[in-house]
């Protein structure tokens, strides 16, 4: 059988349907982060007045595994305004048993107006921050596919995004990789250049594994991304690396790219222990 050429199915206006493309590296019944985030985001994008402001802010609280089930999704204008604008959403999963949806995630977002032309020179230390180096030159940059085991062979990481990566991306640590999602999000809708982001920014815990993905799990309870400018074009670079304290709690940090550089940061709290 020929694996699916979309994310999702639309089922009506509001209703979105997962494929195995969808589907995430820890339980096979649930999806990837990314996939859920860029649904959402391309939701938020579409909604009117205020789409000629500018995505300064994502935020995805999830609040239960997204099971592959038919997924509902609302949206709605918090904070309206011709400057700022707060967005919300909730995606509701609905039970196999025909019970009441679930609420498996809330998200937000932040629009601001852009920032205005000829303004003063910023100071040149201000055009980098301190973590910020380009990324590995993308023609350098080796193919991959990256599954968590040899039965992974549909999934969101394995199939639905190409990846190109700086060295091993099994080696423990810090990590730098390209992806695009290359297939459809939604079957048969264009696909913008932040919804992609979105959809990249959830794999930082992934990329920057500190821990062996057979012993133990690192799973995002939530993704917060915070933009200095909108992305473009599909290949979306992401320069991960994962703090873990003993006591405390695991945080990925991935600063996120473009092919014309540093486009902003994306963080995961992560839910740490063994198999």
């Amino acid at each position: 059988m020929s694996e699916p050429t979309c994310v999702f199915r639309r089922d009506g206006e509001r209703r979105y349907v997962p494929t195995e493309q969808a589907r995430g590296p820890w339980d096979p019944q649930a999806l990837h982060g990314g996939a859920p985030a860029a649904l959402i985001t391309s939701a938020f994008e579409s909604i009117e007045p205020g789409a000629e402001l500018r995505m300064a802010r994502l935020g995805f609280e999830f609040l239960r595994p997204i099971p592959m089930a038919p997924l509902r999704l609302s949206t709605s204008v918090v904070r309206g305004g011709r400057r700022v604008q707060e967005l919300a959403a909730e995606l509701h999963a609905e039970p196999e048993d025909g019970g009441e949806p679930v609420l498996v995630c809330r998200a937000s977002g932040l629009r601001l107006a852009e920032v205005p032309e000829g303004l003063p020179t910023l100071p040149e230390d201000a055009a980098q921050g301190p973590v910020d180096r380009p990324m590995v030159d993308f023609d350098v940059a080796e193919p991959r596919r990256f599954g968590l085991d040899s039965t992974d062979s549909v999934s969101f990481a394995a199939s639905a995004m190409e990846m190109r990566w700086e060295g091993d991306p099994w080696r423990l640590g810090p990590g730098r990789v390209w992806q695009r999602l290359g297939i459809d999000l939604v079957e048969g809708e264009p696909l913008t250049p932040l919804a992609r982001l979105a959809a990249s920014a959830d794999f930082g815990n992934g990329v920057s594994a500190s821990l062996p993905f057979d012993g133990y799990l690192f799973i995002n309870a939530d993704l917060h991304v915070h933009l200095h400018r909108a992305p473009r074009g599909e290949w979306i670079g992401l320069d991960s690396r994962t703090l873990l304290s003993a006591g405390g709690a695991g945080l990925s940090e991935s600063v996120l790219h473009d092919r014309d550089g540093a486009v902003g940061r994306a963080f995961q709290s992560l839910v740490v222990g063994r198999r």
